[in-house]
């Protein structure tokens, strides 16, 4: 391959919004030793930005990795040079939509929807509600295995039952809209 087609991946990524910063990476592998699922991801988190620069797009959009991102920001925070990894592994997932990808993963997608039927809802999570449509929509016997962490974190408060909704809902739902709009979603 030669140097331009090596950058027309890097490109198309700097492109998207959250994008931006994959040319900034310096490699330190800092993202990689915050991030609390990166076990479990095809490859680390440092391993896909360098994938993304050196042109792997069909081997970055068919993992699953950036589907493991838990968007807890803490690759974000601690990142020396403002690269936003979290924002990357997003806008990697709307690349990997775009171009027809799918996770491999195959309870990544229902794990997202929940969570994005549960903020559409809500505006915020609720954990209860967001756990059962996962389980219900994956493997509702797997339920019963987590019932005693459920109940721990139910009598000590720590996941109430519902959701209040948040100030401004018919805000946030404007957004959505528009922003579905825009994308095409339905």
């Amino acid at each position: 391959m030669g140097k331009t087609q090596a950058m027309n991946f890097v490109n198309e990524v700097s492109q998207v919004p959250g994008g931006e910063g994959v040319n900034l990476c310096m490699q330190c592998g800092t993202c990689t030793a915050s991030c609390p699922s990166a076990k479990i991801w095809e490859f680390t988190p440092s391993e896909i930005i360098a994938m993304v620069r050196a042109d792997m797009r069909d081997e970055v959009l068919s993992s699953s990795s950036m589907w493991c991102c838990l968007s807890c920001y803490s690759c974000t925070v601690r990142c020396p040079r403002d690269v936003k990894p979290t924002n990357l592994f997003h806008s990697l997932e709307s690349l990997a939509i775009k171009h027809g990808y799918k996770p491999q993963n195959t309870n990544t997608p229902a794990m997202y929807n929940s969570f994005v039927k549960s903020i559409k809802k809500n505006g915020r999570v609720s954990e209860f509600n967001m756990m059962m449509g996962y389980y219900l929509s994956t493997n509702p016997f797997a339920a019963l295995g987590m019932m005693s962490v459920a109940w721990n974190l139910l009598s000590h408060g720590r996941m109430p039952l519902s959701a209040r909704k948040i100030k401004g809902k018919n805000d946030l739902d404007k957004i959505i809209k528009k922003l579905e709009d825009i994308r095409g979603d339905q």
